[in-house]
């Protein structure tokens, strides 16, 4: 048991540095050398726990990239409540709570998507899946709002989801570029008269 519990710590620490080396300096630019030595284990211990460098990057996706997604623009939108608001909220306020060191760094998914998205088949499916649960946990949430009558039935709760996604994802990028946060400044203004535009 003792053993098991070992090996689990191992082949997290490993998860949590290769996702920080990987935020930090990318994917490509990131050996299992650079990753081990952060670590201060052996080689043997990755090939341990993993086959080669792919399946580390998949199961980095999956576990911290993912969650993270999932806690803070997924979670968010099941909350009960004012629908619009819920959406309004979640939308502007990560953007706002986001620590100096994220937003000179931008979004470890998009910054995946951008540098290995479309390299193989396997990290493409991984990153789409994120995407299409935000995606779906948004339709969801717009069609409440729907329903609750603070949304315009008549628009389209796919496109609209998609393009919060992609404006948010987009101006997290885009941040990186600025040494300050006026550009999220008026990114947030921006979106707020494009969220009152469905408003009833």
């Amino acid at each position: 048991m003792q053993q098991d519990l070992k090996s689990e710590l191992t082949k997290q620490l490993i998860i949590d540095k290769a996702f920080n080396l990987f935020y930090k300096d990318g994917f490509k630019t990131t050996s299992i050398d650079k990753i081990m030595k952060e670590t201060t284990l052996s080689k043997g211990a990755f090939y341990h726990h993993y086959k080669n460098k792919k399946e580390l990057g998949l199961e980095v996706i999956s576990l911290k990239v993912q969650k993270r997604v999932y806690n803070g623009m997924i979670l968010p939108l099941k909350e009960s409540g004012n629908a619009y608001n819920i959406i309004e909220n979640t939308f502007l306020n990560r953007l706002k709570s986001f620590p100096f060191y994220e937003k000179q760094n931008g979004c470890p998914m998009n910054n995946l998507i951008n540098e290995i998205g479309n390299d193989e088949l396997a990290y493409q499916t991984a990153l789409k899946n994120i995407i299409e649960e935000w995606k779906l946990a948004l339709v969801a949430l717009i069609d409440r709002a729907k329903s609750e009558n603070s949304i315009d039935k008549n628009i389209s709760s796919k496109a609209v989801a998609i393009y919060l996604i992609s404006a948010f994802e987009g101006i997290r990028g885009i941040r990186k570029l600025y040494n300050d946060d006026s550009i999220l400044e008026d990114y947030i203004s921006g979106l707020s008269l494009y969220l009152k535009q469905f408003k009833v």
